[in-house]
């Protein structure tokens, strides 16, 4: 299948409702075709989500970026910031968007064409990405889940990390055996 038809498959079987269908490697599908439009997929649903609580995560509210007060995330691109630094939450989450926007626009990474292959690091930076997209999950939990239930989200929100869960599981069980 192609990156079209796999979100599409996608859809589907979200739609049935049944997330461990969802998260399953259709046969004979490539494991990193399957891995890179899961991956813009949510990429989509964590910037969505996120944004419709930027009015209530400011600098002020979220100083730093945490889940608790035994979890503070540090920003770091290897790139431009390589040692970690500490900043706002939304500071981080803008940072976040931005640096996963660049890994998915970059076609050594993601290659768009049919056929063109993934880098072997490919299946690392998608591990990163995952890593990073739940600490916006955390964070949200941790910080913002009053809010959510008060814009009555909370549903979506569950199902939302609850498909990004079972992916991240059955992906790594797929990887790492």
């Amino acid at each position: 299948m192609q990156g079209a038809q796999l979100k599409k498959h996608i859809d589907a079987t979200l739609g049935s409702g049944n997330l461990r269908e969802a998260v399953r490697l259709p046969p004979g599908e490539d494991l990193n075709e399957w891995l890179a439009v899961n991956t813009v997929d949510f990429f989509n649903q964590v910037n969505l989500l996120y944004g419709t609580l930027t009015e209530f995560c400011t600098p002020e509210n979220c100083p730093t970026m945490t889940a608790g007060p035994k979890y503070e995330y540090r920003w770091a691109d290897g790139v431009q910031i390589k040692k970690p630094i500490e900043v706002s939450a939304p500071k981080y989450v803008e940072y976040l968007m931005d640096w996963i926007e660049s890994q998915l626009d970059d076609e050594s990474i993601f290659p768009q064409k049919l056929g063109a292959p993934f880098p072997p690091n490919f299946k690392e930076v998608v591990k990163t990405i995952f890593k990073r997209l739940f600490r916006v999950y955390a964070h949200i939990y941790h910080s913002h889940f009053q809010k959510i239930v008060s814009l009555k989200e909370e549903a979506h929100l569950n199902t939302c990390f609850k498909h990004f869960i079972l992916f991240t599981c059955v992906s790594l069980l797929l990887l790492y055996g």
